[in-house]
């Protein structure tokens, strides 16, 4: 049986670590798995880690191929866990692929291994959000929810905004 929900991991702030010595945040694994846990999900979902990159360094191969596996599966329901410094970049491109899929973008501004991370909550919310929504693709940041072409990241105050 073909579980109900599809997460796609690729990156970002989620799931990076912090070197206590050189003080750079790296990547190590994934810590949805544990999210899931402590969040005590009982939802029938699928993760799939894509990869491991930093939004900021994120190609326009990679969001074709986010694009060509949501396209690929038979979920009409996607979370994809993202950087929040280019997350609204590749929704734009889920966005204008036009699929007849709910996907919701979601990431964090502190890293889940920090403990003070919004992380948890976010993944929450994306949750409730994809089993809830029409198809269309969505981001889901701090409890709000916007549609692809009407969001923007304000790097000012630390969150996501309407445009209009």
């Amino acid at each position: 049986m073909i579980p109900h929900i599809k997460i796609f991991i690729t990156g970002g702030t989620f799931d990076k670590e912090y070197n206590e010595l050189t003080g750079r945040l790296y990547f190590k694994k994934t810590h949805l798995y544990e999210m899931l846990e402590k969040g005590r999900c009982h939802l029938d979902t699928d993760i799939e880690t894509l990869m491991m990159a930093d939004s900021m360094e994120m190609t326009d191969s990679q969001r074709s191929y986010i694009i060509e596996r949501c396209l690929e599966i038979p979920q009409k329901q996607i979370i994809i866990t993202h950087g929040t410094d280019t997350l609204v970049e590749t929704a734009k491109c889920l966005g204008e692929a036009n699929m007849d899929k709910t996907i919701i973008l979601t990431g964090a501004m502190i890293p889940f291994k920090f403990g003070s991370s919004d992380g948890l909550f976010n993944l929450g919310s994306a949750l409730s959000f994809v089993q809830t929504l029409p198809s269309g693709v969505f981001v889901a940041m701090n409890g709000n929810c916007f549609n692809w072409d009407n969001v923007r990241k304000n790097t000012k105050l630390g969150l996501f905004e309407n445009l209009n």
